[in-house]
């Protein structure tokens, strides 16, 4: 059997916050690192003007511009218009020919640093909106689940997308290579755990990181790392697929450690996806004898989690 852990995950890294339950003296002890000029580099001149005299600045989440629209720039909790002008094609392209190249995913990045970009094209692939989304290494997160981290037993972490699963796996991965030894390997299909291009982002650590061609090869990266580079530590984001599930299981049940993340706000909604079920064993139907049946009011036949 697995031993797995289930880490409901609610912290806002964007929000350079703390878990809920993380003491003061932990967040005291919490570093931040965002390279937030080199996003502001890639804006047009007068909306990143616009924001370096902004005085919320360091608790920027993203810059979205949209054909036509307003640009926005999102906060915690409220966005704000940073222009009275709307985003033209060429304020897109302006943008888009300063960040690296776009994925399968349409993902893209600027090298040496965690921010995102993210590009929503028509229906002739035009860029014709872009999610600018800042990147922060936020070091000293892990402290409500260290204990977990050291057990050298498997971890999911669910949450909803954008409260900090990925920050806190940069962590674990750093803390795993460089505190605990351990030969880590990051699965890192989006360049968004250690940033892009070829040279890793030193939050990260002696960890390595592995890239992945295409997305729907992550599954295959992930197998790949176990047979090739004998790590003990597996990290990978987002599972989202019933193979990366599958895969995920797979080097679980290997020995080796997996630390990854999924979308969902509890372990109910992990159980009630039919292509992420497997990563905590499914569910399967049973038979229970009248005595147990009537002690717990239920019918004889019902269904339990398999781990």
């Amino acid at each position: 059997m697995v031993e797995q852990s289930f880490v409901p995950f609610e912290s806002n890294a964007s929000q350079s916050s703390d878990p809920v339950t993380m003491t003061a003296s932990e967040h005291n002890r919490m570093q931040t690192t965002d390279d937030l000029t080199k996003l502001l580099d890639i804006l047009p001149t007068h909306l990143r003007d616009r924001l370096i005299e902004h005085p919320e600045l360091d608790r920027l989440v993203e810059v979205v511009m949209d054909l036509g629209r307003f640009p926005e720039a999102r906060f915690p909790g409220r966005a704000e218009y940073l222009s009275d002008t709307p985003i033209t094609k060429e304020d897109l392209a302006e943008s888009t020919q300063k960040v690296g190249d776009f994925g399968g995913d349409n993902r893209a990045g600027i090298e040496k640093t965690l921010h995102r970009i993210s590009a929503i094209r028509n229906r002739r692939g035009e860029v014709i909106g872009l999610t600018c989304r800042v990147g922060r290494a936020i070091f000293g997160t892990i402290g409500m689940i260290r204990d977990l981290v050291e057990s050298g037993r498997s971890i999911l972490m669910l949450g909803r997308p954008g409260v900090g699963k990925t920050t806190a796996l940069r962590e674990i991965a750093r803390v795993l290579a460089d505190e605990l030894d351990k030969r880590v390997v990051i699965i890192d299909t989006s360049n968004e755990i250690a940033g892009d291009g070829d040279v890793p982002h030193p939050a990260i650590g002696r960890a390595r990181r592995m890239q992945v061609a295409r997305p729907e090869l992550q599954h295959q990266v992930m197998i790949e790392a176990v047979e090739n580079h004998m790590p003990e530590v597996i990290v990978i984001d987002e599972i989202g697929t019933e193979l990366e599930a599958l895969a995920a299981r797979t080097i679980a049940e290997r020995g080796v450690q997996l630390v990854g993340t999924a979308h969902g706000n509890k372990l109910e909604n992990l159980i009630k996806n039919p292509t992420l079920s497997d990563l905590v064993g499914g569910i399967q139907s049973v038979t229970l004898g009248d005595e147990e049946a009537r002690r717990r009011g239920s019918q004889k036949s019902v269904l339990v989690l398999q781990l």
